[in-house]
């Protein structure tokens, strides 16, 4: 159990990773808190009272306090993020204490583990924004949606951004080969298929190919083609709270793994090329996709079919447009030069991806 007092903590600051303070004499709750700490990939200071260190208290991100040490803190600096940790379900007493030393959160174990561990390893990755995060998706099959994906993500990278490139389609052939890296080095999606609960940002990230400076997540050639959905949303959520960007390249159907990334999407852009069955096509992908997904915007492809341009297709399919998609023969088949759609950072493909992460991240807030 959990219960909120005042407000939540923040994260660390500037996201940079702090230790969790510890503050108690009960063996038996420290031996807990300590497992939890490891569990999150921690490691607490601990302390039987308020640290004599001057800034100690202060400067921890976040203070774990047991209850048994809730008198001897009570004269300590008012500060946030500070959880009182007891283990008496019964003790209505716990809140006025909890009251009395500031804390954000009241919390007993065992029944508020897996809570405390989610807080312990946001301090640890040092979590702050979270990724911007835009999925791309054909309105038909062959619509250039994966070589938009890996262009998108390449120009993110090369802005300087923190990137994750996310195949989502196990039937597309792998992006890792799209870039030319399918022997490189790190784990595929099938290494991820047991993951339960919480997974480490940062160790999610050392575990990925590193690709044209940005970090991809793809399909082995192997037999598996399916994750489970609570594997998919705890990898994906692992990969948001590293910040920058991250790219999901999204399959043109709807299973329940494919509905936990576009719960965890920002938007999306559907690629559609501009002719009349590409655009009944992308209606229906639209339709489904629609049912989850918040934020949907249409891409357009040409070359056109006599009556239609950029702002009829959106018309006709009801979606804001993201833009006109520049036609280039890297959108259209396999790349074979060794360098990916959009690397060199010149021509048309290059600058729709680099005025759509402007746009973007001012409206996500970002720079």
């Amino acid at each position: 159990m959990a219960g909120t007092v005042t407000h939540d903590p923040p994260p660390a600051v500037g996201g940079s990773p702090g230790r969790p303070l510890i503050v108690t004499e009960d063996a038996e709750l420290l031996d807990d808190l300590l497992r939890l700490c490891a569990a999150a990939g921690a490691t607490p200071e601990v302390h039987h009272g308020v640290p004599e260190r001057r800034g100690s208290w202060e400067a921890a991100p976040l203070v774990l306090v047991g209850d048994d040490a809730a008198r001897r803190v009570r004269g300590a600096a008012r500060r946030r993020g500070v959880v009182l940790v007891g283990r008496d379900q019964d003790d209505s007493g716990v809140w006025k204490r909890a009251v009395q030393i500031g804390a954000d959160h009241v919390l007993m174990l065992p029944d508020g583990e897996q809570w405390l561990v989610d807080r312990i390893a946001d301090v640890a990755e040092g979590v702050g924004r979270p990724a911007v995060t835009v999925g791309v998706i054909g309105g038909r099959g062959g619509a250039g949606a994966s070589t938009l994906a890996c262009a998108l993500a390449v120009t993110s990278a090369r802005e300087g951004l923190r990137t994750l490139l996310v195949d989502a389609d196990p039937l597309g052939g792998g992006l890792d080969v799209l870039l030319g890296g399918e022997t490189a080095e790190g784990l595929r999606w099938p290494a991820f298929a047991a993951s339960r609960g919480r997974v480490g940002g940062g160790a999610l990230e050392e575990s990925l190919p590193r690709l044209h400076s940005l970090r991809v997540l793809s399909w082995d050639r192997g037999d598996c083609v399916a994750v489970p959905p609570q594997a998919v949303r705890a990898v994906l959520a692992a990969a948001r709270r590293r910040g920058g960007t991250v790219v999901v390249d999204l399959p043109r159907r709807l299973d329940d793994g494919v509905a936990e990334v576009l719960a965890q999407l920002d938007l999306a852009l559907l690629v559609v090329p501009a002719e009349l069955r590409a655009v009944a096509a992308a209606g229906r992908v639209a339709s489904a996709v629609g049912m989850v997904l918040r934020d949907l915007r249409v891409a357009v492809r040409g070359p056109y079919t006599p009556g239609l341009d950029d702002r009829e297709v959106a018309r006709l399919l009801g979606l804001p447009l993201a833009g006109e998609v520049p036609v280039e023969s890297g959108l259209l088949r396999p790349y074979h030069s060794g360098k990916p759609p959009g690397a060199a950072g010149r021509g048309p493909l290059a600058r729709f991806c680099k005025d759509f992460w402007e746009r973007t991240l001012v409206e996500a807030g970002g720079t």
